[in-house]
Formats: structure tokens, C-alpha cells, sequence
């Protein structure tokens, strides 16, 4: 066995970049994008070549495995392993060079493609392969699988551009191989010459021929490269340092046809006969995999086919031609850059929404990527379907239909023996049938440990001997990436589920999409990793922590693998005490970003709530939970004992501000926010009564921070809500116990003041955030109770704080399941937008006519939606958009001790930079009391709520 202290030690004495040996960094590589599970001994990120060779030498010395890891997105389980992970992410991430006029590149393992591909693209020039994972994967995991990507009809795989490679081997021997035996190990051109026969008849000939060892790369005719032979070899061979890189010329204009057919069969079967107009992509979907709201033609399926030209009529005009000689149900032509990237993002994230089913039932990789010649697509998906009907199984096949590569998702049993003995069925039913197609186990993802037991049905038991002679070749000792490709694991054996807890873990959230099974809501992270983009776009916000650290305990991703090694109990073995998962949390914004972003609808900020709620259970709280958690109680006892000025008072003398900051556990930069003179509810009270409307009803929402921190903004939607014709309440304040009507927060009898019971709604929000969730409960019901006049009414709630808005829409039903009038509650919440056009659709806002800038709230991207704003906005001439991401500041996030830094980092992302530059005459929109704080402390800008922007409006009007 090895002793990890001496191992750490050693690696540490000879190797410059980061070692860690600890329970964090092995509980994140345990997995990547597959059904597997390796318990790693630690993480080696080296800083250069130097360093890989110290850390092999290391490991060779001690008998340790080592494995290659880029972004983890492998999907057959060959980014894991139980010996010492190599992390090129941190460090050799950069790209050394590009010729433009040679059209090259040099790049290290670690490189992102998509930071290659934003270098080369002002020189017109581009990487071609580009698989889904784009935003994501490494160059260096790229050429480990020989990743394709769509355009692999038009540019072929990472193998076809790939020029050089520079590699060291286990046993510390550096090579450079390239075309002409260049960098082959000794042993290697012998074994060759000697199976020419076999490497000239025994390799399947189409285009996605990813399985096994690309031997026939060596071969004379191919110019005997050694560069393309490596490519796909799964870090099994040798250990990649450095890759120079054929770019291939883009288009200047591109144009998507999106063709429709009743079902993926008609798509598969048109799909090889489009090859002849020589796209750029023919990528295959079908409808199960499409949101609801997906613009796309009228169909079952559909084929994504891109072209290209010097201009755009010229790729229009293309685009027309396929369509033109296809035959289908219906189709669109789009030539709109920002169009066609809206439609790409419903194809690349078919990878993570094809991971649940309609139902909600869990399906999972396994059979992702097999390929066979495009003109037996389509044959070969009706026995495919037929296959999976025999075993009970459903899935929807999607992906490179004009490289006849199929990617699904299939609803495998993978957490009972008998389940899992249908996957091995199933497995090896499914291999025969590709080879009897002419197909290849793999044409895309490689063979990991998913794949690699069935190669003897596709090559035969001599060729994959053959492999065990290359790899002997390579690596005698076999210290690279054991059971990966040659001499595997049974696909069957490492599942990650199988040590997760079979009964439901006892939880305080309901859970409803996952049947309330929290270790299900977990699962739902099938590691692709879009939450480890270094930049977003458009409205995007998940997942603003890793953006500001680079760190990847500081993903979605990242935390939800500590959250399921915490279940399992192998690495992380505290259970809900655990250190490791509390700190990876602690950065979290809870901005629930990737509830929305995240393919398969990962709820970072509930399963922070929950782990915080279980944490810290019978135990003292940081003081940050008591500052903060009760501000509702602190700011109602402050408006109670009208102290409010001297609160201001006190916290503007700097010493008494430091020690209240100190002791409430608030970060020493941060200002105090100043309580307003008067809360919202008190000037309601005393406000005239409006005359008696006829529009509809709403009860306007007194959150907290509207309430006792920015009542203008809650003064300023009376105005615009009256104006629009519709008649405002407040909630109840008493209780009746007899029941009653909607009240306005004033009204009250002697008989009711003697007989009800007190209180002010409020929707728990920093509780929740907080992991207070025995007392969120406590105050939902008491909201609910006060309610019950309100929802017996079936007045609408307008709620003008998103995050508030977002609690009771979510959170509430997901806290109170037992409740169903949280349910209730949550189906009449409203935003300030929705209100006013469902609820006054003939009224026509002011005119501002003014640019805006600023940030849609997180929470409103994530949950409550923004489209009712934007036509809000259009409508009063407010032009331009506003910014994604997350503000930073994030409820009580921002102020906490030792989270100044990454919130200061989110704001300079995207919220700042849009607002410095906005035209001087823009306006600066912030509807969250969170965004207006974060423009003001930090750029010295004052936001406003949409309201008050009309408001003000109405009143230059009047």
C-alpha cells in the first residue's frame, strides 16, 4: 500500500506547481462526465514539462498510476483514476504561439478551445474540431479522446489537425512524435511492420472511427505518423505537453438551415445525402430534447446544417440549396449571428437536458457516441429503438447524424444489481449491433472503461492484443491510466452511484422534481461542466464564484461532487459536519444561476440551504447568520421603536461601525446601509385614500428591503400600479380569528385588535440563504396565516424584489411541500412587469427614451424570467440590455467577512463595466436592493427599480 505522507513529500520536494493530497482536491476528481467513480490518491497541477517529468518520476518510483486530466468531461470514465491526477488546467493552460500565415498553433494540454478559437478568429481562423464542451474542454482532453465536434463533416477530428505532439513517457522519455516514425519509442515501428495485413484490413474505414488505438496511422500510406496514432490513446501512452495544431479557415458568413422531419429516422435517413453540398455541420435532434419555447420549425426532429460563404447572401443562398434538395416537414433559414447561437445552445446542451427524461426519470451516459457509415443511419436507429424496447429502455437519440455518430441518453437502472445486469445485457446486445452495421464502439468520446470490454466483438481478440503490444510498447510498466482502453475494468464495476445511500436522506426541502430524494438532486450533476466557463454570455449568470477564483471547488460542478462524496462517505466522511463541503459552499452566491443555466437544472443555492441547515444543527452559527439571517427582525424592531435615525446616527461614527461590522461578522469594507426615515407600510398608512377604482386588485408585497431600506422604490410602484388603473392593497398585518378580507394594512375594528394576532408577511428569504430553515419555516407559515385572506380572494401578489419574488415562487412550495397553500401562495406571485401586463394590458407606460444599462437580478434570469420586463422596457423607450451575471453583493453574500474579494470580482464582471460604459444620458436599472447597494459602494452610481424609472417618468408627464 502506498503511504501517501511519503508520496506527498516526494512529490512536493520535486515538483514546483501545486501537490494535494487532501480530502477536497480527491473528493473533485473522484468522477468526470461518465457512470464512474475512481477515489484518487491526490492532484499533482504541474507547472511545465519539467514538472510532468518530476511528478512521473515520482510516481514510477512508488508504483502510483497517474492519469492526464483536462476539464473532466470524458464521458467513458478515462478522466479517472485511483493514482495521481494530473491538473493542466492551472498551469499549462496558455497557447505559446499562432501563425497566422501558416495557419498554426502551439498550445499546452490545459488550453480551453474556446480561448484558441477567440485568438485565431481575428485572423479568420479557427481549431475545426469543436465538440459541445467548447466553453470547457482542454485542447489536451481533446486530443486524449480524438474529440469531433459538428463540423467534423467539414474539418474532421482532432487527429485530422493535428500536427506535432510533444510527449513524455512513463518512464521520463521525451519525444516530439509527428508523420515519418517522428517520436515513436523504440519497439514500436518493428511491432508494426510486422501486422501490416492486419492494420491494412482490420480497421473499420468511415469517419468517426474512434475506438481502440489508432495503429493504422503507422502504417506507410498514412506517413506513418506517430502524432495521429497517439491521438485517442486516452492518456494510456504517454503524457501530452505541448501539441502543435493545424487552424483551418472560417467562413466569413455562416448561414443554419434548420430542416425538420416527422421523427430522427427521416432525419438520419436525408442526413448522408446532404454530404454532396459539402456543409459545415448536419447535426440531428429530436423533440424530446427541445424546451417547449425552442423556435424551430414545425417537426419531430430536425437537422442543424450550417454554411458557409465570402458573405452572407452567398451562405444564405447555400442554406437555400440544402433546403431546396431535402425533403422535409418544414424549415427555417437563419443568418442572424445571435439567432443561430440561440439554436446551437438548444444542441449543446442536449448532452444535459438528454440526462432526464420528460417524466424527470434519470437516464445516463453509457452508449453515447457509437458511429456507423452515414448511409446506415438510419437503418441502424430502427434496430437501435428497436433494441431499446426490447430491454424496456427508452432514450433519444441526437448528435452528428452526417458522420453517422449517434449520441443518447438511455433510463438505465444503474443503483440495483438487476438493473445493472441489464446494462451489461444490454451493453454487449448493443456492440453486436454496431459491428453488424459496420460501426465503431465509439465515434467521438473514446472507449474509458464504458467501452473498452467489448472491443474483441469490433476488432477481434488478435487486434486487441495487438493494442496490449502497443501499450506495452509505450508504457511497459503500466503506469499510465490503467484500466482504461487495453486490459480493462468490467464496464460494469466503479459506478458512482453504487456507493450512494439507497434510502432517501432524511432532508428539510421537498425536492419535488427529484421525489424528494435529495441524494436524486444531487445525481442530477453529470459533470459536462457549463459551469466552469471562464465567460457568459447574454443573460447568463452561472456560475459567477468559479469565474471570480478559477477554482473548481468553487463550481457547480465542483460542489455538487464534495456533496456527493459527503453521501457516499468514503473521501468525505463528516456527513453534514463536514469542513470541506462547508467551505466549498461558502463562496457560493446562491444566486441560483445554474438552477436555470445548468442543463439538467442543478440547485446550488437549495442544496447550500439544506447542507447549512443540517451543519450547523444544535451548534453557534457564524455572526454573520444572526446579523444577517435576521435582518427582517432587527429592521422591524428598529421601525417598531422609531430608532431608525439614531441607527444611521451610530453606524456613520467610524469606531462604532468597525466593532458593529466585527461583531456581526461583516466585512470590513463594506459600508452600512442607511435605514430609511420612514418605512414603506408607516407612509402608506398615512397617504390619502386614493379613490375607489374599478381595475383589478393586487396586493402589493412589503418585503423587507423595500419595507425598511428603499420604500421609494415601493412608493414609486403605487404610483405606476394606480396609474395603470389597478387598485393596490397591502397584506394583512392581523389575523382575524374568525378569517376576513383582504385588508389594507389599516383598517382595523376594536373587536379585531382585541382578538387577532399580529404580524407582517415575509417570505423568509434570509433564512433560507442562511440555512435557518426550521425558522424560514416558522415565518412562511405565519406568512401563510395572514394570508389566507388574500388567497381566499384570489388577488394577485406583486412582488418588486426578485430574490423576494423567487423565494415564494421556489423556495416556499419547496420548504412547506407539506403546505399546499404554499403552493397556492406561490402561483399568485407576480413581478412589478408580469402585473402590469397581465393585469393591464391597454395601459401604454410613459415615454422615457433613454438608453438603459445595468443588470438583470439573478434570481430573475434564474427563476422568475425577464421577458415581461424587456417588452416593459421597450414600450417606454428604454433601449439597449442589460448585463448577465450575478452583482456580487447577493443578499447578505457580499457583506460577509472573507467574501469582499469574489463579490468585488462578480461586480467587475459584468455590472460594473456595462455601466461605466453606458452613454452618459442611460439610465441605470437595478431592481434588486442588492445590485443598487453593489452600484453604489462600489461604483459610486445609484440605481433604480424599473418602478421608480417609470414613476419619474409619469411625473415629468403630469
Amino acid at each position: 500500500m502506498t503511504d501517501q505522507r511519503e508520496l506527498a513529500a516526494a512529490l512536493r520536494e520535486a515538483v514546483r506547481g501545486e501537490v494535494d493530497l487532501g480530502v477536497t482536491a480527491r473528493a473533485l476528481t473522484t468522477m468526470d462526465a461518465s457512470n464512474y467513480r475512481r477515489i484518487p490518491l491526490g492532484v499533482v497541477a504541474p507547472r511545465d514539462a519539467d514538472d510532468v517529468a518530476a511528478a512521473l518520476s515520482v510516481c514510477r518510483e512508488h508504483g502510483v498510476p497517474v492519469v492526464p486530466r483536462g476539464g473532466g468531461t470524458s464521458i467513458a470514465g478515462q478522466a479517472t483514476g485511483t493514482g495521481i491526477v494530473l491538473d493542466f488546467t492551472r498551469h499549462m493552460n496558455r497557447l505559446l504561439s499562432l501563425d497566422p500565415e501558416a495557419g498554426t498553433a502551439v498550445v499546452q494540454p490545459g488550453l480551453v478551445l474556446d480561448r484558441l478559437q477567440e485568438a485565431a478568429a481575428p485572423h479568420g481562423l479557427r481549431f475545426g474540431p469543436d465538440p459541445s464542451t467548447h466553453s470547457r474542454c482542454t485542447l489536451g482532453g481533446m486530443i486524449g479522446n480524438n474529440a469531433c465536434g459538428s463540423h467534423s463533416v467539414a474539418w474532421g477530428t482532432t487527429a485530422d489537425n493535428v500536427r506535432t505532439l510533444s510527449v513524455i513517457t512513463a518512464r521520463g522519455e521525451r519525444l516530439r512524435p509527428g508523420p515519418g516514425w517522428a517520436g515513436a519509442p523504440a519497439g514500436l515501428r518493428e511491432l508494426v511492420e510486422g501486422e501490416l495485413a492486419r492494420l491494412r484490413t482490420g480497421f473499420p474505414d468511415l469517419p468517426r472511427r474512434i475506438s481502440g488505438y489508432a495503429v493504422d496511422a503507422l502504417l506507410p500510406e498514412n506517413r506513418a505518423d506517430v502524432a495521429r496514432s497517439l491521438c485517442g490513446s486516452e492518456g494510456t501512452l504517454a503524457v501530452l505537453t505541448e501539441a502543435e495544431l493545424t487552424l483551418v479557415r472560417a467562413p466569413r458568413a455562416r448561414a443554419l438551415a434548420v430542416l425538420a422531419y416527422a421523427d430522427e429516422s427521416g432525419a438520419a435517413q436525408a442526413a448522408a445525402g446532404l454530404l454532396p453540398y459539402r456543409p459545415l455541420t448536419v447535426e440531428g435532434m429530436a423533440a424530446d430534447l427541445v424546451p417547449s419555447a425552442a423556435d424551430l420549425p414545425r417537426g419531430g426532429a430536425w437537422l442543424f446544417v450550417e454554411a458557409g460563404g465570402d458573405t452572407e447572401a452567398e451562405a444564405r443562398a447555400a442554406a437555400e440549396a440544402i433546403v431546396r434538395a431535402a425533403d422535409v416537414v418544414d424549415a427555417l433559414v437563419v443568418t442572424d449571428p445571435a439567432r443561430q447561437r440561440a439554436l446551437w445552445r438548444i444542441r449543446e446542451d442536449a448532452s444535459g437536458t438528454a440526462t432526464r427524461m420528460p417524466d424527470s426519470s434519470e437516464a445516463w451516459p453509457g452508449w453515447e457516441d457509437c458511429a456507423v457509415p452515414p448511409a446506415r443511419l438510419g437503418d441502424y436507429l430502427r434496430d437501435f429503438r428497436a433494441l431499446l424496447a426490447g430491454h424496456g429502455l427508452r432514450g433519444t437519440p441526437y448528435g452528428h447524424f452526417g458522420d453517422g455518430c449517434i449520441h443518447v441518453r438511455i433510463d438505465f437502472d444503474l443503483l440495483t444489481e438487476p438493473g445493472v445486469a441489464r446494462f451489461r445485457r444490454f451493453s454487449e446486445e448493443l456492440a453486436d449491433l454496431v459491428v453488424a452495421h459496420g460501426g465503431s464502439l465509439s465515434g467521438e468520446h473514446g472507449d474509458g472503461q464504458a467501452r473498452a470490454e467489448l472491443l474483441p466483438r469490433m476488432y477481434g481478440a488478435e487486434t486487441v492484443a495487438l493494442f496490449e503490444r502497443v501499450k506495452g510498447v509505450w508504457d511497459p510498466d503500466g503506469l499510465l491510466n490503467p484500466g482504461m482502453l487495453v486490459r480493462p475494468a468490467p464496464l460494469d464495476t466503479g459506478l458512482r452511484f453504487s456507493p450512494l445511500p439507497r434510502e432517501p436522506v432524511d432532508v428539510a426541502f421537498g425536492y419535488p422534481a427529484d421525489a424528494g430524494d435529495f441524494s436524486a438532486a444531487v445525481r442530477r450533476c453529470v459533470g459536462v461542466a457549463k459551469c466552469r466557463t471562464t465567460s457568459v454570455s447574454g443573460s447568463a449568470v452561472m456560475c459567477p464564484s468559479f469565474r471570480a477564483t478559477g477554482e473548481e471547488e468553487h463550481s457547480t460542478r465542483g460542489r455538487a461532487r464534495l456533496l456527493h462524496e459527503m453521501l457516499a462517505g468514503e473521501v468525505v466522511t463528516d456527513g453534514w459536519r463536514s469542513t470541506e463541503v462547508r467551505d466549498a459552499l461558502d463562496l457560493c452566491l446562491s444566486c441560483k444561476g445554474c438552477r436555470s443555466d445548468c442543463p439538467v437544472g442543478v440547485d446550488m443555492a437549495t442544496y447550500k440551504a439544506e447542507f447549512l441547515h443540517h451543519h450547523y444543527a444544535g451548534r453557534r452559527r457564524p455572526a454573520a447568520h444572526y446579523a444577517m439571517g435576521w435582518l427582517p427582525v432587527w429592521l422591524s424592531w428598529a421601525a417598531r421603536t422609531r430608532t431608525a435615525g439614531a441607527a444611521n446616527a451610530l453606524a456613520s461614527v467610524r469606531p462604532l461601525a468597525r466593532l458593529a461590522k466585527r461583531l456581526g461578522g461583516i466585512a470590513g469594507g463594506r459600508e452600512i446601509p442607511r435605514l430609511a426615515a420612514e418605512p414603506f407600510s408607516r407612509w402608506w398608512g398615512r397617504r390619502p385614500t386614493p379613490a375607489a377604482g374599478e381595475g383589478p386588485l393586487v396586493v402589493l408585497w412589503p418585503d423587507t428591503f423595500t419595507e425598511h431600506l428603499s420604500p421609494s422604490v415601493g412608493r414609486a410602484a403605487v404610483r405606476v400600479l394606480e396609474a395603470a388603473g389597478l387598485r393596490v392593497a397591502l397584506p394583512p398585518t392581523l389575523r382575524p380569528r374568525s378569517g376576513g378580507r383582504v385588508g389594507d394594512a389599516r383598517s382595523r375594528s376594536a373587536l379585531s385588535l382585541l382578538t387577532a394576532r399580529r404580524g407582517r408577511v415575509c417570505c423568509g428569504l434570509t433564512y433560507i440563504s442562511t440555512g435557518q430553515l426550521d425558522r424560514a419555516r416558522a415565518v412562511l407559515r405565519r406568512t401563510l396565516d395572514l394570508l389566507e385572506p388574500v388567497l381566499a380572494a384570489d388577488a394577485p401578489l406583486v412582488v418588486l424584489e426578485p430574490s423576494c419574488a423567487a423565494a415564494l415562487r421556489t423556495d416556499a412550495p419547496e420548504l412547506l411541500h407539506d403546505d399546499p397553500r404554499a403552493a397556492q401562495l406561490a402561483s399568485r406571485v407576480l413581478t412589478f412587469a408580469e402585473a402590469l401586463e397581465r393585469l393591464a394590458p391597454g395601459w401604454t407606460p410613459p415615454a422615457v427614451n433613454r438608453p438603459v444599462t445595468g443588470q438583470t437580478h439573478c434570481h430573475q434570469h434564474a427563476v422568475l424570467g425577464d421577458a415581461p420586463d424587456r417588452r416593459l422596457r421597450a414600450a417606454a423607450g428604454l433601449t439597449g440590455e442589460l448585463a448577465g451575471g450575478c452583482c456580487g453583493l447577493a443578499g447578505d453574500f457580499g457583506f460577509e467577512e472573507g467574501h469582499e474579494e469574489v463579490s468585488r470580482a462578480c461586480a467587475e464582471e459584468q455590472l460594473l463595466p456595462s455601466v461605466r460604459e453606458a452613454p452618459e444620458d442611460a439610465v441605470v436599472q437595478a431592481d434588486g436592493f442588492s445590485c443598487r447597494t453593489q452600484l453604489e459602494q462600489l461604483g459610486g452610481v445609484r440605481g433604480r427599480h424599473l418602478a421608480e424609472i417609470l414613476a419619474q417618468a409619469l411625473d415629468e408627464e403630469a
